[in-house]
């Protein structure tokens, strides 16, 4: 019987792919006086390749892009700091995601979320989203001091949901830190389908949201519904 649902965030819930790319346009934008000499096109993709799609954290990435790009008008710190201000008012969501976590909720299945990343940054992610009153967990792994794909964060999530590892399904783009970590555990490991990852082994594979609700339906009505492997 699945009794919670739970999910990753960026590439997830949040289609951070997008999102950077708004970002990174209004940023241009808005720091015009200090980086417009930069092409616009070059900057960005410099900065996407550095991003290594949120594995590598911005201080990094601007350090980086201030040495190449020899800015001289404007810190890494400073761009540091508007990235970690401006970036919730960028965030892209995936199709059909209130509706998806409507219809987990009508169907009165606790709903979690275990994220890597840091606190305060996550949160105002989750809360542009408007999804945080969907949740009756959010472990950030900052604020847990561990991270995805450990065990015991997962472990935490569904002790603090009270419930069994086996009553819970985990839905993440991550083979390893997502799918393969709640496994791990005796979860249920659903790929949210990525293009950055092939040959992905998973209980099911969604390209939607909106699968979500019919699959758990087909999970808790029989469990007769065959594992998926991409």
């Amino acid at each position: 019987m699945i009794k919670a649902v739970l999910f990753d965030l960026d590439g997830t819930l949040l289609n951070r792919d997008e999102s950077l790319k708004v970002f990174i346009d209004k940023q241009y934008e808005r720091l015009f006086d200090f980086i417009g000499h930069i092409p616009k096109d070059k900057y960005t993709a410099r900065f996407i390749q550095l991003d290594s799609r949120g594995y590598v954290w911005k201080d990094k990435v601007y350090r980086q892009l201030v040495e190449e790009f020899r800015l001289t008008k404007v810190t890494w710190e400073e761009l540091l700091e508007d990235y970690v201000n401006e970036f919730k008012f960028c965030c892209v969501p995936f199709d059909n995601l209130i509706l998806m976590l409507e219809e987990l909720k009508k169907r009165k299945l606790l709903i979690g979320m275990i994220t890597n990343g840091y606190g305060r940054f996550q949160m105002d992610n989750i809360k542009a989203l408007g999804i945080e009153d969907y949740f009756q967990v959010i472990l950030v792994s900052e604020w847990e001091d561990i991270k995805k794909p450990d065990p015991q964060i997962f472990l935490r999530a569904v002790e603090k949901l009270s419930v069994l590892p086996n009553e819970c399904v985990f839905i993440g783009d991550h083979p390893k830190n997502d799918v393969q970590g709640a496994k791990n555990v005796g979860m249920l490991g659903i790929w949210k389908k990525d293009i950055h990852w092939i040959g992905v082994q998973a209980d099911f594979v969604v390209n939607d949201l909106m699968e979500i609700p019919s699959l758990v339906d087909g999970v808790v009505e029989g469990g007769n519904m065959k594992g998926l492997f991409i």
